[in-house]
């Protein structure tokens, strides 16, 4: 496996846990409130994200494009077969 993939996923994790966290001191210390300062902060760590997540899919050899039909799809055909809710990959 491609040492800089690998990178890559693990900047897309760390950065996820990032917003995460995030997540978990506005519960914590501001009972779930979210100021625009908060707001701002977190679009910001959801950027980094979604530059980890454009990275990932074209070492892959994919797009952003390709990643969002794909999801489109699925969640589509889960809508269509009653699925929605539950759990697993292939519902």
């Amino acid at each position: 496996m491609d040492a800089t993939l690998i990178s890559q996923v693990f900047g897309l994790v760390g950065e996820s846990g990032e917003v995460a966290e995030k997540f978990k001191k506005l519960i914590r210390d501001k009972k779930g409130s979210i100021s625009e300062t908060d707001r701002q902060e977190i679009v910001k760590e959801l950027g980094d994200i979604l530059w980890y997540i454009n990275s990932v899919s074209a070492l892959l050899g994919s797009s952003l494009e390709e990643v969002a039909t794909k999801n489109l799809d699925k969640v589509l055909s889960r809508k269509a077969r009653g699925v929605t809710h539950g759990s697993g990959d292939n519902r």
